[in-house]
C-alpha cells in the first residue's frame, strides 16, 4: 500500500552545507524512516550540525514489506543504506544506535552507544504493532513492521507448505495450510491478496503432487468494512475483489486469544491455523513511552500546532510518534504525514534560529491507495477515485518513482515484470535452517 508517500527528494551536492563548526547548534534526529530521513536531508541546508540516529544502517520502504513477506521481492530491493543517501551533506552525521530515552530537562539523548547533547531534537522513531493488550496474540502472531519480520513471515509461509507436503494427519495439514490475517486496513488487504496469489499461481509448481485446494487465506476484520479511510465505493470494490480472488473475508469478527493451535474469536468460534499475521493496529514506537511528556491515543506524543512538545520548544515530534491533530482528530499514521511533518519541523527550526515566529503544521492530503493483487487496486486522489487495472497502474508507477536508489527501482521493476508475465516469484527461500519456520507456542491468555 502506498498512501501517496514519496521518498524525500535527493539533494544535489551544491545544496550541501559547509563542514560544520563546533559552535553551530546541534540537531539530533531520531529515526531514519520517511520523516527522519527527510528531516535530516532538509537540515543539511541549514547552519547546524546534524546527527541522525537509527538502530539500522538502512532506510526501509515499508509499503513494500508485504511483498518481501510473500516472496515477491528481496529485502535489499526495498531497503537502502543511509550513509550513501547523506553522502553529500557534510554537516550531517549518521550513527547506528538504539535510543532508549530522552532527558528533556538536560537536553540529552540516551543511546546504546552513549549520551548525546542537543540544542534541537526531532523525534521520528515511527511506530510499532498495537496488540491492544492481547498478550497471547502478541506472543504468537507475526508482525510486518520491518525487514526482519517480513523475512520471518516468509519463512513461516514457505515452511508451512514444506511441512504440509509430508504431513499425514489431515487435521494438522489443514492447520498448516490455513493463514489468518487480522486487520482489514491497507497492510492486511495487500498481504492477504498477495498471499492468495502466491498460493494459487506459484506454489502449485513447487508442490505438483500436493492438493493445495484446501489452503485458506482468512482475513478477519472487527468492523463492518475494509480500508476504513477510503470512500465507500472503493471499500466495497476491495472487498469484492478479495473475495473473488479466494480470500475468506470475515467482517464484524474480533479476535480474543491465540494458543498455538487455534485463534479464538470473541463471541465464540475458533480457527485452527498455524500462522496468524497481525495487521490490526499500530501505536507510537516504544521510545514515546520512555519520554516524560503527555501522550494521546495510540501512545503518540501530544504536540503543539507547530509540532513542538508542550513546554519544550526545542523538541519536535513528527510522523507516527506525533499526535498532531486536524479538525479535532489525530492525523493518520501515513508516510506522507511524516514527510510533510519533517518539512514543517525543519522550517520551524530555521525560523527559530533566525528569531522568526513559528508556523503551524498544515497537512495536505495527497491521496491514498492500496493494491489488492494482480491488476487490482483502489486509489483515492482528491476528488478522483479509481479501481481495477487503472488504479493498479497508478500504484505501480508511484511505488517505482518513490523508491530510494536507482538500483532499487530497476530491480523492483524487473521483478514485477517477471512476476507478472511468468506467474512466478523467484525469492522462495527459507532462511535460518529447517526450524526457522516453526510456529511458537504462545501461553494461554488468562480470561
Amino acid at each position: 500500500m502506498v498512501d501517496s508517500e514519496a521518498a524525500p527528494p535527493e539533494q544535489p551536492a551544491h545544496m550541501a552545507a559547509q563542514v560544520p563548526h563546533a559552535d553551530l547548534p546541534h540537531v539530533i534526529v531520531v529515526g531514519a524512516g520517511f520523516g527522519g530521513l527527510a528531516a535530516a536531508r532538509r537540515l543539511g541546508r541549514l547552519p547546524v550540525q546534524v546527527t541522525l540516529i537509527d538502530r539500522h544502517n538502512y532506510h526501509t520502504f515499508t509499503p513494500l514489506l508485504y511483498q518481501v513477506a510473500t516472496a515477491g521481492l528481496e529485502p535489499e530491493e526495498i531497503a537502502h543504506p543511509v550513509r550513501p543517501i547523506l553522502r553529500d551533506l557534510r554537516n550531517v552525521r549518521f550513527r547506528v544506535a538504539e535510543v532508549s530515552s530522552v532527558d528533556l530537562a538536560a537536553r540529552r539523548v540516551l543511546t546504546s552507544d552513549g549520551e548525546l547533547d542537543y540544542e534541537y531534537l526531532v523525534l521520528a522513531a515511527g511506530s510499532a504493532s498495537n496488540f491492544f493488550g492481547l498478550h497471547s496474540i502478541e506472543a504468537g502472531a507475526l508482525g510486518l513492521k520491518d525487514v526482519d519480520q517480513a523475512l520471518t513471515v516468509r519463512n513461516r509461509i514457505l515452511g508451512c507448505f514444506e511441512a504440509a507436503a509430508w504431513e499425514a494427519d489431515a487435521t494438522r495439514r489443514h492447520a498448516l495450510l490455513t493463514f489468518v490475517v487480522v486487520g482489514g486496513g491497507p497492510t492486511g488487504v495487500e498481504f492477504a491478496g498477495a498471499l492468495r496469489e502466491l498460493i494459487d499461481h506459484v506454489l502449485p509448481h513447487d508442490f505438483p503432487g500436493m492438493d493445495l485446494s484446501e489452503s485458506r487465506v482468512i482475513l478477519v476484520e472487527a468492523t463492518d468494512g475494509l480500508l476504513a479511510p477510503f470512500a465507500p465505493r472503493l471499500r466495497n470494490s476491495a472487498l469484492q475483489t478479495l473475495r473473488a480472488k479466494g480470500v475468506d473475508v470475515r467482517l464484524n469478527t474480533a479476535v480474543d486469544r491465540l494458543d498455538g493451535e487455534a485463534l479464538y474469536l470473541k463471541g465464540g468460534g475458533q480457527i485452527e491455523a498455524a500462522t496468524v499475521m497481525w495487521a490490526a493496529g499500530v501505536r507510537a514506537a516504544d521510545l514515546a513511552q520512555a519520554i516524560a511528556a503527555p501522550r494521546g491515543r495510540s501512545g503518540r506524543l501530544l504536540v503543539e500546532p507547530t509540532l513542538q512538545l508542550p513546554g519544550h520548544p526545542e523538541v519536535f515530534a513528527i510522523g507516527d510518534m506525533a499526535g498532531a491533530e486536524e479538525n479535532g482528530a489525530q492525523l493518520p499514521m501515513l508516510a506522507q504525514v511524516a514527510l510533510q511533518g519533517a518539512e514543517c519541523a525543519v522550517a520551524n527550526i530555521a525560523r527559530s534560529l533566525s528569531g522568526q515566529p513559528l508556523l503551524p503544521f498544515r497537512y495536505r492530503n495527497k491521496g491514498i491507495m492500496a493494491t489488492i493483487g494482480r491488476n487490482a487496486a483502489v486509489a483515492q486522489i482528491g476528488p478522483f477515485k479509481f479501481t481495477g487495472f487503472l488504479a493498479w497502474l497508478i500504484w505501480l508507477g508511484l511505488h517505482i518513482v518513490t523508491l530510494i536508489g536507482f538500483r532499487n527501482r530497476v530491480f523492483v521493476l524487473i521483478n514485477w515484470m517477471w512476476n507478472y508475465f511468468s506467474y512466478d516469484r523467484a525469492v522462495r527461500l527459507i532462511l535460518g535452517g529447517a526450524n526457522a519456520a516453526d510456529p511458537p507456542a504462545p501461553p494461554h491468555e488468562s480470561p
